[in-house]
């Protein structure tokens, strides 16, 4: 037993000499390196003159990698066709271009590297690298500096082009859709100011786009833009430029109509649909009748016509302000759509919201006889109707009192669609809140210029509730939910009742929009008095 417990005691002792000896090789780690590579050379070196050769090397200390730069590497001016940069997808102690283009001669270029190149262990960027050479006998050295804003945003997007473009014999006012700028630059992902480096003297235009699929060209249905409305002087004693980005409205037009059911032949659109005219070329029967209809969920004009033709297609001429064009429609058997009613309010109802329904097809006749509405004691509630034959709702107006409960009800043959369906009985429950339950707001501006728009907004700048006023007064929301909004006042400079944005070819900007700088905290039981100074 004696040696049996020393064998132990030995055992054990032997065991936390081996842990002790294990744990002293072990590093105790250090500092988070922190500190970003560091260039030992280029070759050629930065900032070369008469530059002639198709490869540029750059050097580190340690081993670095390229991050993002899809978006990050900015080449001023733009290359036809983009150099390779290696290595990609590994690390290594250099950065090699690979010049694929021609270079034009007597121009600086410069590669903006943003924040792409950082080291291999703890991904600490080398800040805003640019490589610079001109092909000719001395570098460029202007600059333009400016801001940039959005329209309808408090803040602008990240990753905004900003451009310059030559004004030269080769300048037209179309340039922006179809050439690449003379010189450009991007705001990357956290700046809303820029600066485009190494221009040479000259007149240019000056524009800022948001580019969605990175060609430095302007797709109206995808692009937002901005241009300084008149062409700037280089140099110019250091002049700041605001340029305010919006999305063009788009030009009117129509896409592949297509007979998509029995009697109803869908007009895919582009920009603008109220103003749309849609009309039959075809010879047609006396009896022949339509009607237009929005879709509700898709960009879609719904055209329904009757009687059912016995013809293989349908010529047709689709008008809007400047657009005109023809098409013709296929025309087969095909069942038509039936008549269902969908109920499109919540269901409670704020005292300043109506009663709406829509239907699968157009409503065609309205019986109100045939409808009722009773409120919790079951007494009769007066109403009326309006018919929107366009986006096909039917507007129930009736006055709504606090604590409420409403039952509408429909009964058959209320209402008759296009084709003469009739509906069957239908029956809807909505109820209305306390006044107590909801705020006020009473906004008083101060400096605006008549007629404006003034606005209650979301924190994604959704409007929540809206005001038209044409003159000095309060603006008053009443009985609005309780949450935090902005104001956004809108000057409507055309007075259309509408905002308007901006035009590139019409060198229109968008109507002027002002944000509060203070959060309006809509409270319950509760009025707020807003004072909005407008600076101008």
């Amino acid at each position: 037993m004696n040696q049996l417990f020393k064998n132990l005691i030995y055992s054990i002792i032997a065991g936390l000499i081996l842990v002790n000896c294990a744990n002293r090789g072990r590093p105790q780690g250090g500092p988070k390196d922190e500190d970003p590579p560091i260039i030992v050379k280029s070759e050629p070196e930065n900032f070369s003159t008469n530059f002639s050769g198709d490869v540029i090397t750059i050097y580190f200390d340690e081993y670095v990698k390229i991050k993002n730069i899809q978006k990050q590497l900015i080449i001023s001016p733009p290359m036809d066709t983009k150099p390779d940069i290696t290595p990609l997808g590994g690390a290594s102690k250099f950065i090699r271009i690979n010049i694929k283009d021609t270079l034009a001669p007597n121009t600086t270029y410069a590669f903006n590297f943003g924040n792409s190149i950082v080291d291999n262990n703890e991904e600490n960027p080398y800040p805003y690298f640019r490589y610079v050479f001109s092909t000719g006998d001395y570098i460029d050295s202007l600059t333009v500096s400016g801001n940039i804003l959005d329209a309808e945003l408090i803040k602008p997007d990240n990753f905004v082009s900003v451009m310059l473009y030559e004004m030269d014999s080769t300048y037209t006012d179309s340039i922006i859709f179809k050439e690449q700028p003379r010189y450009i630059t991007n705001s990357l992902d956290s700046l809303t100011q820029f600066t485009i480096e190494n221009i040479k003297p000259g007149q240019y235009m000056l524009f800022a786009m948001k580019d969605a699929n990175q060609d430095n060209k302007f797709q109206q249905a995808t692009d937002k833009i901005a241009f300084h409305p008149t062409p700037i002087t280089i140099p110019n004693d250091s002049a700041l430029y605001d340029l305010k980005l919006f999305k063009e409205q788009l030009d009117p037009k129509v896409i592949r109509p297509r007979l998509v059911s029995g009697e109803r032949i869908a007009f895919g659109y582009k920009g603008d649909y109220e103003n749309m005219e849609i009309l039959v070329q075809s010879d047609v029967p006396e009896d022949y009748s339509y009607r237009i209809t929005k879709n509700a969920t898709t960009d879609t004009l719904d055209y329904w016509y009757k009687p059912r033709l016995e013809v293989d297609s349908l010529i047709f001429k689709v008008r809007n302000k400047d657009y005109e064009e023809d098409f013709t429609v296929k025309i087969s058997e095909q069942p038509r759509d039936t008549l269902t009613i969908k109920n499109e309010s919540k269901s409670t109802l704020n005292f300043n919201e109506d009663f709406i329904l829509s239907a699968s097809t157009p409503f065609y006749e309205i019986k109100e006889d045939n409808i009722s509405i009773m409120d919790k004691d079951s007494l009769d509630v007066p109403f009326k109707t309006k018919l929107d034959t366009l986006l096909n709702h039917l507007v129930f107006n009736f006055e709504k009192t606090q604590s409420n409960k409403y039952e509408v009800n429909v009964l058959p043959q209320a209402f008759t669609d296009f084709f003469g369906d009739t509906n069957d009985s239908l029956k809807y429950t909505i109820s209305t809140k306390k006044l107590s339950d909801y705020g006020n707001a009473r906004i008083n501006l101060k400096n605006a210029q008549y007629p404006v728009i003034v606005q209650l907004t979301n924190d994604k700048g959704e409007v929540k509730y809206e005001q038209y006023s044409e003159k000095e007064e309060p603006i008053d929301f009443t009985n609005i939910d309780t949450g935090n909004y902005r104001i956004r006042v809108i000057y409507d400079t055309n007075k259309n009742g509408k905002y308007d944005s901006g035009n590139v070819l019409k060198r229109q900007q968008p109507e002027r929009i002002i944000y509060s700088s203070d959060i309006l905290e809509a409270n319950a039981n509760w009025e707020n008095i807003e004072d909005f100074i407008i600076t101008n």
